[in-house]
């Protein structure tokens, strides 16, 4: 550019006059003054990294970008030609066995980065799928939803969890980096010790990766939500050397911001209040942003009355230091397990006139928060109102107000009506209406109790694959719609109600495993399980393992010794034939968790509230893909979203589905989310929410995909691993032109 430039300049100095020469001197070498500008910028952002949201050719980021957005810029898919959109690869991630898989991978310079079923990390060929590496940690795994990638001239790294270590494993050989930790990995249990029990028997890991600010690596947690939940403080490690940086005390200690929202010395039993569901990141302020769960344990806070800071908060912490800037609390002391269930989205949106840097939450009851991105304070109108403090359980304390947003209207239904009793058949609205009229529903914020509540909550909302967000201002979330009922009983009087025959292993697991499966082992849904075939699914060591180490959504339980998991084991499999009195029983349960927080209630029946068909036991829709401009808080559009298969051969209209995975959205103008319980992968126009393509995976999607370009091809990718109560899958297929 700039030597044409110069052959131009000497052709028309031979034609102009000494004057006109003179200006054209002048402008021209501005012109050139210019090019060697844009020439200098180019050659030094060459070695910089491509941001997602200015190029869409890597996707370097669980959820696109570290603003969280899932957004491509790429447009050679788009709503024109989509319907010629083919699986392009296949890559099995199950060598050994099928399993779940709900990792959002990344691509960092033409390089697919994941994990498979049973958490080894892989590296492929994004182009063609074709496996690079693969890290095999030797853990048995927890869940995992992705990696984060870091580099530094040569050094590149990919950072991930496997249980409750945090590995750092060479980008570019598979190989762990020796240096950080003790040999390459370093224990999250690293600045949880603020508890009088030693945490380091506790069951911790990390679900969601966290994400890198310069060379501080930050994370959250996942863990029990029982009694013996450690704290869930946010913790920030070197990216280098694996050493704790600083810790942001979730549940604060004496002289901390927020000690007096809690009772005093309660740092010391209470546990969870934790971030599992991932962290945004403003580098350009250096903040971090996050959402907080529930305390433990959820459904009673008899010990900790008050607001119980910092549970159920969105948050923003200097990345550097761990300095608190701002929160906001959406639940006041948590007692429906009301968790901040994805990461916040950072978006820039035009309001009265002006733009606005913006945090946008969504959450497990269906609200929408959009908070100044700079002091948290919302953007729309919240209205603080009285809500119930009677009816609940002994020695409550209900906190006696909570906030109602305005706008955007919630996502999805708040409180459960007569009017929502569905009709499909008579003899369906009578089993509903008959179990409707015994159970308590007129409240959102019903206080738990041992008659029953009817809730809704538990599985979305909002749920952990997130939301996309269009440089437009348009949000875009996907929304479970399915009630729960949940009754609570005397812990006390469970333990005294225990039959003089019980085992070992059905004391053990009624102090460990019945609050989440239930007295029966009949469980509830994909989420909580049913145990009673589980010898079916799993051999004996097999469930030792998933004791061992967790599974899922399940939590470790490394506190009990290998007897103790040999005894659960044998009462699951029948094979438990010893009997010890109910005393002897509780006092080896007590005595395997020495000083934990013991609840004086707990769950009796926390399930899914369905009709006699299993279907949900309300009226449709049961899950919607939703549209909103944040720049007015309105609602552009709203669809069911998933159907049954047996009800659509039927003739039903579409119902929707729970979902879990995220969307995310094109400028070619689509929508790409599979989800679905009906393992369908979809793309819908994003101005009217219409299906525009879709394909029948072989199991469900549960993972949010991704897209990107590999030698000037476009591709869509997604784990489809299955699971949640379908068949168990295992693959990532790539779809292209």
């Amino acid at each position: 550019m700039i030597s044409n430039t110069y052959r131009q300049l000497s052709t028309v100095n031979r034609q102009l006059s000494t004057v006109n020469r003179q200006r054209y001197i002048v402008k021209a070498l501005k012109v050139i003054i210019g090019l060697l500008f844009i020439q200098g910028c180019i050659v030094f952002n060459a070695g910089k990294h491509d941001d997602p949201w200015q190029t869409g050719k890597d996707w370097r980021v669980y959820g696109g970008n570290k603003a969280g957005n899932r957004y491509s810029p790429l447009r050679q898919v788009n709503i024109k030609n989509v319907n010629r959109l083919k699986v392009a690869w296949t890559y099995n991630a199950a060598v050994t066995k099928q399993g779940a898989i709900q990792c959002q991978p990344i691509v960092v310079n033409g390089v697919l980065y994941g994990t498979t079923p049973d958490l080894n990390l892989f590296a492929l060929d994004a182009g063609t799928g074709k496996e690079i590496w693969k890290f095999i940690p030797g853990n048995t795994p927890h869940q995992s939803r992705g990696v984060v990638y870091w580099e530094n001239g040569n050094d590149k790294r990919i950072l991930y969890t496997v249980g409750p270590s945090l590995y750092a494993v060479d980008a570019t050989t598979g190989k762990a980096i020796t240096g950080f930790g003790e040999n390459g990995k370093t224990d999250l249990h690293a600045g949880l010790q603020t508890m009088d029990v030693d945490v380091s028997r506790l069951g911790v890991n990390a679900t969601s990766p966290g994400i890198v600010y310069k060379t501080t690596f930050i994370i959250g947690s996942a863990m029990s939500e029982s009694g013996d939940a450690p704290p869930g403080h946010i913790r920030a490690f070197d990216v280098i050397t694996g050493k704790l940086k600083w810790v942001f005390h979730t549940i604060p200690l004496p002289g901390e911001f927020g000690y007096d929202t809690w009772p005093k010395d309660a740092y010391k039993k209470i546990g969870a209040t934790n971030n599992w569901s991932g962290m945004t990141l403003d580098e350009k302020r250096g903040v971090v942003y996050f959402g907080t769960g529930a305390p433990a344990s959820d459904f009673f806070g008899g010990d900790r009355e008050g607001a119980n800071l910092f549970a159920n908060c969105i948050m923003a912490l200097d990345a550097e230091t761990g300095k608190m800037k701002w929160y906001y609390q959406t639940i006041k002391h948590d007692l429906w397990d009301r968790d901040v269930p994805c990461p916040p989205n950072l978006a820039t949106i035009k309001h009265n006139g002006r733009k606005t840097d913006v945090v946008v939450q969504t959450t497990k009851d269906g609200l929408v928060y959009v908070l100044d991105r700079d002091n948290g304070t919302s953007i729309f109108p919240v209205e603080e109102r009285p809500v119930p403090v009677t009816g609940g359980l002994p020695g409550e304390h209900p906190f006696p107000s909570q906030k109602y947003p305005l706008k955007p209207l919630p996502l999805t239904r708040q409180v459960y009506t007569e009017a929502d009793i569905p009709d499909s058949s008579p003899e369906v609205y009578k089993y509903i209406k008959e179990r409707f009229d015994k159970i308590r529903s007129d409240n959102k914020f019903t206080p738990p109790s041992l008659n029953g509540t009817l809730l809704f909550g538990y599985s979305g909302g909002a749920e952990w694959g997130g939301n996309a967000i269009d440089p437009k201002g348009i949000l875009y979330q996907n929304a479970n719609e399915e009630p729960w009922e949940l009754t609570m009983q005397d812990a006390a009087a469970l333990t005294r109600n225990r039959s003089a025959n019980s085992t070992a292993g059905a004391a053990l697991y009624q102090g460990n495993c019945s609050i989440c499966h239930g007295q029966e082992r009949k469980g509830s849904g994909p989420e909580l399980p049913s145990l009673v075939d589980i010898g079916k699914k799993y051999s004996a060591e097999e469930l030792k393992a998933i004791l061992k180490s967790g599974k899922g959504r399940m939590p470790a339980f490394p506190q009990l010794n290998e007897r103790e998991h040999a005894s659960i084991v044998n009462f699951l499999l029948n094979k438990e034939t010893a009997a010890v009195s109910p005393q002897s029983a509780s006092a080896q349960t007590v005595a395997n968790r020495p000083n934990t927080y013991k609840p004086a209630y707990v769950q009796k029946k926390w399930e899914r509230f369905t009709d006699q068909h299993g279907y949900p036991g309300i009226k449709p829709p049961w899950g919607t893909l939703n549209a909103i401009d944040l720049n007015t808080g309105e609602y552009l559009w709203r669809v069911p979203f998933g159907e049954y298969p047996e009800l659509a051969k039927k003739g039903v209209p579409t119902t929707g589905t729970v979902s879990y995975g995220g969307p995310i959205v094109t400028a070619g103008g689509l929508l790409f989310i599979g989800a679905t319980k009906d393992e369908k992968f979809r793309a819908f126009d994003i101005k009217t929410g219409k299906i525009v393509w879709e394909y029948q995976l072989p199991a469900g999607g549960f993972a949010t995909p991704i897209t990107y370009q590999v030698n000037g091809k476009q591709y869509i990718v997604i784990a489809a691993g299955g699971g949640r109560g379908q068949k168990a899958g295992g693959n990532y297929i790539a779809f292209a032109l």
